[in-house]
């Protein structure tokens, strides 16, 4: 697959993600619950050979010590890649909120925020 000129980091990645999240939402279409297309980005991961965690959790430190809650990253891509999946009927403003505290919370350069619920695949790329 030929790749436009790099603008913004880990570019190639984030069209690979989102590529496989095009051919998700063409098989499964819209109407699942999100663990159905969180189930289906393991399957295309692991196939493309695409490294990943799923469900990674995020300490937040505050001074000199880690709060008791933090945050839960539904994947977290190449070490680098932030993926919040929604699939819901469209995105609410707070998920964009969510998205930007994942990337400070994690250190990672590159979120990605993709919503199955609508007829065609939702997606935006949020960069620190």
């Amino acid at each position: 697959m030929d790749y436009p000129e790099t603008k913004y980091p880990l570019q190639k990645e984030t069209y690979l993600i989102i590529g496989l999240c095009m051919e998700v939402h063409r098989n499964l279409g819209h109407g699942f619950l999100e663990n159905v297309y969180k189930d289906a980005l393991d399957y295309e991961f692991q196939q493309n050979g695409v490294p990943y965690e799923r469900e990674k959790s995020y300490r937040i430190k505050y001074k000199d010590e880690y709060l008791k809650h933090g945050y839960n990253a539904d994947f977290v891509v190449y070490d680098e890649i932030v993926l919040e999946v929604k699939a819901t009927n469209g995105v609410a403003t707070g998920t964009f909120s969510r998205v930007i505290n994942y990337l400070a919370a994690s250190k990672c350069k590159i979120g990605l925020l993709v919503n199955f619920g609508e007829p065609s695949l939702y997606h935006k790329r949020f960069i620190l």
